[in-house]
């Protein structure tokens, strides 16, 4: 792997675009137990142990923000998705970070 995610978004930027009305791809790559207790509107759930195998259900052509609970598991995520040729952005400090809503 690489070792390192090009780029990265705060939790804030994303909710600030996400206010705007922006279309965002995002993937959460929690586990179901996680992704059950709350998650953002509109995102995508591949938990990362399964991303590989499910690559297809991805656009490689648009940026997709990745997501987790504290920011580490979506960094392996768009490591991985990197290499794969996706244009992936990282969101720093995860959910735990997330001052918004979830659904």
């Amino acid at each position: 792997m690489a070792g390192k995610v090009n780029k990265e978004i705060t939790p804030q930027a994303l909710a600030e675009r996400l206010r705007k009305g922006e279309q965002v791809m995002m993937l959460d790559v929690r586990e179901p137990e996680e992704w059950a207790e709350g998650h953002l509107h509109g995102a995508k759930h591949i938990p990362l142990g399964q991303i590989l195998e499910r690559l297809s259900e991805l656009n490689a052509e648009e940026e997709l923000v990745v997501i987790c609970r504290s920011g580490n598991r979506s960094g392996l995520a768009c490591e991985l998705l990197q290499e794969k040729g996706f244009n992936v952005v990282n969101m720093t400090g995860g959910l735990l970070a997330w001052e918004d809503e979830l659904v």
